[in-house]
């Protein structure tokens, strides 16, 4: 953004520091109004023709535009990815501690990344890995819907979960 000096166009439309259209006049008169008012002058709309000028006072904008993103930084909520990691041939006393986890992490608002380790022989039999997940899904199903379904990759068999939208 330019301001004051910095303006180096012939003609400019300028608005006054209440909004009101005072047109088109030379940079230099813009200024000197500017300058009457004890503000600054700053181009807002460098690509119009003419380009268009404000009277305001730069320094309160600024201080203001940067309360405004530390208040939207403030509002924002960070979504984490929690990963719960079961085998396929898990004890049910084990599976309800990991499911019990998970849910945990759902109701504090994270995201659930189930995955399952396929070693040696244990390739050669998906559909098991596939029921735990279809179990474990179903076992937490009123925290959270099924972002990702259960899919084979390489190794490793992912699932994602994600919260209920609190309403």
């Amino acid at each position: 953004m330019q301001i004051n000096d910095e303006i180096r166009d012939k003609e400019v439309r300028l608005i006054s520091d209440k909004g009101e259209q005072l047109g088109i006049m030379s940079a230099k008169d813009a200024l000197k109004i500017a300058e009457k008012a004890n503000l600054d002058l700053v181009k807002i709309a460098p690509q119009a023709a003419p380009p268009v000028c404000k009277i305001m006072d730069y320094g309160k904008y600024r201080f203001e535009q940067s309360k405004k993103e530390k208040e939207s930084k403030k509002n924002q909520k960070v979504i984490e990815t929690k990963e719960v990691r079961l085998s396929l041939n898990i004890d049910t006393h084990d599976f309800d501690t990991k499911a019990n986890q998970a849910i945990k992490f759902l109701k504090s608002g994270h995201k659930v990344k189930a995955s399952i380790r396929f070693k040696g022989r244990t390739m050669a039999h998906p559909e098991i890995g596939e029921d735990v997940m279809k179990r474990f899904a179903e076992t937490c199903q009123e925290y959270c819907t099924v972002e990702k379904p259960a899919k084979l990759e390489g190794r490793q068999m992912l699932m994602f979960l994600a919260p209920l939208s609190s309403k």
